[in-house]
């Protein structure tokens, strides 16, 4: 493979603004902090920084002292920084938090139709009644397929793969290829009909993410490869000429979202960027990206928390003024997926 071109002690540095601006941030035990921890623990893992784990367990151990909210489909997202607490530092108590949270999803999180998850968020205060939204694969689908494979439980691994079917069977698009934002059980539909940018990077970053954790030889194997590999086809000719994608991707009057783009951008650097067009996009993105971090580590241009809005307009009009804890995170992973592809490259 060919390596991505980048000075790689400017990207350290870059993702030490990155993790330090996050820590400045007043998170709760919810989903922007799931994301955000998420990108921090993937930062950790390529550069060996200490400081980011000691921040981490800091920050969850003083939540878990404080006391932790009601269960919801989103802040599951949280067992993210859990397991990966646990696997770093052997601890049981972040492993045991996070079990609680997959028994909550595997018991008790409201689904439908074959068993999909509806998505709630808030302790389960807000409630859309038989509603997908692509978000669920990372909070909850993804994250109970590392739960499966790191405690070789076949009922975690085998729910967290039913997400992915049903989400791939109600929201991809079988004419582009992308995913929809959200689906209405109830009234047998797409709501707004949107393809959103974020939406699209929550499900190819995890599906990437997930097929290496899956046998080659289960069909789930080929069933999810088979999705993103379309997916991504459809993407790449959807980038901007500045390396980023709009947030309707089929609407370039739209801007440029950056949180959906570094997802994206990750997922394209997971598969490895091994043909010549999914490289030169994954250099277009990164090249894009470095610009949208200031001086100060604050992802730039991210949009705020998106609900399946009712209109187009509705995405058209969504604040991108504020850091965003999923700008932040997916940023995070994004560049530590590229450092880290660069250094198996040069072994």
């Amino acid at each position: 493979m060919k390596p991505l071109d980048f000075n790689e002690e400017e990207l350290v540095q870059l993702i030490d603004k990155i993790v330090e601006r996050t820590f400045e941030m007043n998170h709760s035990w919810d989903w922007p902090a799931g994301v955000a921890f998420y990108g921090v623990g993937a930062a950790y893992r390529v550069t060996g920084n200490e400081r980011y784990l000691t921040l981490l367990k800091e920050w969850i151990d003083e939540y878990i002292e404080y006391g932790l909210p009601p269960m919801s489909v989103n802040i599951v997202s949280m067992g993210h920084t859990l397991l990966t607490l646990y696997q770093e530092t052997g601890e049981e108590q972040y492993l045991d938090l996070a079990k609680e949270k997959a028994e909550y999803l595997i018991h008790d999180a409201p689904r439908f139709a074959e068993g999909v998850l509806q998505h709630t968020v808030g302790g389960g205060v807000t409630v859309f009644p038989e509603q997908a939204w692509i978000d669920t694969l990372f909070m909850a689908g993804y994250f109970l397929i590392r739960m499966g494979d790191e405690l070789d439980n076949d009922v975690y691994t085998q729910d967290g793969l039913r997400q992915f079917h049903g989400h791939e069977k109600y929201l991809q698009d079988s004419t582009t290829n992308l995913y929809y934002h959200g689906w209405d059980n109830l009234k047998g539909n797409n709501m707004s009909s949107i393809f959103w940018a974020r939406g699209n990077a929550w499900a190819a970053y995890t599906m990437a993410a997930v097929l290496g954790k899956i046998d080659v030889q289960e069909p789930s194997f080929m069933e999810i490869n088979g999705s993103l590999r379309d997916q991504l086809s459809a993407l790449i000719q959807l980038q901007s000429d500045n390396g980023l994608w709009h947030t309707i991707l089929t609407d370039p009057s739209t801007y440029e979202e950056t949180s959906g783009s570094a997802g994206i951008a990750a997922a394209l650097v997971l598969r490895g960027a091994n043909t010549p067009r999914s490289y030169k996009a994954a250099q277009k993105a990164f090249d894009g990206l470095v610009k949208k971090v200031d001086d100060q580590g604050t992802v730039l241009d991210v949009s705020t928390g998106t609900a399946v809005m009712n209109t187009a307009d509705g995405y058209r009009k969504t604040s991108k003024k504020r850091i965003e804890g999923w700008g932040q995170g997916l940023a995070l992973a994004f560049f530590s997926h590229v450092l880290y592809r660069n250094k198996r490259i040069k072994k």
